[in-house]
């Protein structure tokens, strides 16, 4: 009894498809294929034919799954038609292109700090941008986006750290950064961000700002902004800046003009005759930083200093270093050069705050919840049905009404305790129940104080409370307004044995600092503005 050549490969083909579907599938493409060479005969195999067939009837079960056994590890070698799907140990198994793009994409730990200098690390792909940073501690930190949380670069050796865009990579800003730097990431609020979008007449002074073409009118601040944003048409930023020279510590006052093609310096007073400009810097390969403390770190004539550096790594050597006279002069710089060099694309992240390119953005995580007006509306709950109060005036009569209530039971829940000291305990309770609020900072100096509105934004309202260095039983109300920082001294005073707190000589009096506040959120009364936004110091 003899097997041919072609019923023996057929037997060996079915025993493989039994073990492996996809040895089944090679196979019938080997038998498809037809060729004679590969399918040559193994010596083995017309020694096995040879022998008489085993009598199925005999033997144990065990007997007989071990003699299948074999015969499958004895089938022939059968060549593979699909060699890119085998693996060797030196190559991967499957090919990049096989994998989705999700789980092909690089990770990397980075590290966020807060102000308080708390930290928390993230493994994050390498495509994600500063959006989808902010966003991802937005929600481990159950904050409320307001689109006004941003990443920073803060560049200690060289003391200089800027707004990291929301569309640009986080991985090529680490890139840049040298071994031995110490270089960190910050998180916190900066209001003014996009705020020359919505308020532009504070951002362009008249006396800053030239055309390159005659103008028929007078031009607004929004068409400035727009001129900004077309390819065609640009304004001119003009002024004094002092300068550092390079490889020197002095500086130079020199008069400067900013153009779509770089910045320029005049070598004749204020002449903008093109014999006259001598460049500067361009900006398409460097980034605008700001130094926060350029007087004590670089010597500068004042603290608002700016500079430019390339975004390759380098060091201080490399930066160009720039001081304006006023923050506000300083402030219409920056903005100008970051819508020079960004464009469109700034506008595109002030509309858009939610498109990301990695995983983070609004496609696979949303935002918690939003605090803008078009999302939260009064309610009356006083008659049988509930209904929308549409008037505004009622409706803020309506929160000055239950505010007050709700105060009152509080301070009835304070006072009773029934013991002939809750009068004074809870007056105590009220003087120092300000010191648990995010926007009280407890004692901070007058610098630090600015310091940290100028960090967050000199946005119109931008406010914080601090004890008073000159009088310990005062306070200080710090807010921003017209881009200046202005200080109102909070005055204790005293009717009838109990303390309360006035901004206006007695006029409006408060028991304590929260009613103080909440009462300025809604009313301007002899602020130049209500307040709007408190600086807080969060942790990560």
């Amino acid at each position: 009894m003899t097997t041919s050549l072609q019923d023996g490969q057929s037997a060996a083909g079915r025993a493989a498809a039994r073990d492996s579907p996809l040895a089944a599938q090679v196979c019938g493409a080997a038998q498809g294929r037809g060729d004679a060479h590969d399918l040559a005969p193994a010596p083995w195999l017309h020694a096995r034919t040879l022998l008489p067939p085993p009598d199925r009837t005999r033997g144990c079960p065990a007997d007989r799954r071990k003699k299948k056994d074999l015969d499958v590890l004895e089938m022939p070698s059968i060549p593979n038609p699909f060699p890119e799907l085998c693996c060797s140990p030196f190559t991967s198994v499957l090919s990049a292109d096989l994998f989705s793009k999700e789980n092909s994409r690089k990770k990397q730990v980075i590290k966020v700090y807060s102000e308080d200098e708390t930290s928390r690390a993230l493994d994050v792909p390498s495509d994600i941008t500063a959006r989808d940073v902010c966003q991802l501690l937005i929600l481990k930190n159950h904050y409320i986006d307001d689109h006004s949380w941003n990443l920073f670069e803060h560049l200690p050796h060289i003391g200089v750290e800027r707004t990291i865009e929301d569309h640009e990579l986080v991985i090529e800003v680490l890139s840049s950064w040298g071994i031995e730097e110490e270089n960190k990431l910050y998180f916190r609020k900066n209001y003014a961000k996009y705020e020359f979008f919505k308020n532009p007449v504070y951002f362009f002074p008249e006396h800053m700002v030239s055309f390159a073409t005659e103008t028929n009118g007078e031009i607004s601040p929004t068409q400035i902004l727009q001129m900004f944003l077309s390819s065609s048409t640009y304004p001119e930023i003009h002024g004094f800046l002092h300068a550092k020279e390079q490889g020197k510590k002095s500086w130079k006052k020199v008069y400067f003009f900013l153009r779509r093609s770089g910045l320029y310096f005049s070598t004749k007073g204020t002449s903008k005759e093109p014999r006259h400009l001598q460049f500067f810097t361009e900006f398409g390969n460097s980034d605008i930083y700001v130094s926060p403390a350029g007087k004590k770190k670089h010597g500068a004539p004042t603290n608002y200093g700016f500079c430019f550096k390339p975004n390759k790594a380098g060091g201080p050597r490399d930066l160009k270093m720039l001081c304006a006279e006023e923050e506000q002069s300083r402030t219409c710089w920056v903005t100008a050069i970051r819508l020079l060099k960004y464009g469109m694309q700034l506008y595109q992240n002030y509309m858009h705050p939610y498109q990301g390119r990695s995983g983070c953005s609004s496609q696979s995580v949303s935002p918690m919840r939003s605090i803008s007006d078009n999302s939260l509306v009064a309610m009356d709950f006083s008659g049988q049905k509930s209904r929308v109060i549409e008037n505004p005036t009622e409706a803020l009569s309506v929160a000055v009404e239950e505010g007050l209530a709700w105060r009152k039971k509080g301070c009835l829940r304070l006072g009773s305790h029934g013991s002939p000291t809750a009068s004074s305990q809870s007056s105590a309770t009220n003087m120092a129940i300000h010191r648990s609020q995010p926007w009280f900072h407890h004692k901070i100096s007058r610098d630090e104080a600015q310091r940290l509105i100028i960090q967050q934004g000199l946005v119109d309202g931008v406010f914080l409370v601090r004890d008073s260095q000159s009088n310990p039983k005062t306070f200080v109300l710090s807010m921003s307004h017209g881009q200046k920082i202005k200080h109102f001294q909070i005055i204790p005073v005293e009717d009838d044995g109990e303390m309360f707190h006035t901004l206006d000589d007695g006029h409006t009096r408060f028991t304590d600092l929260i009613q103080l506040v909440e009462f300025y959120q809604l009313n301007k009364g002899v602020l130049p503005c209500k307040l709007k936004h408190y600086c807080a110091r969060i942790a990560l």
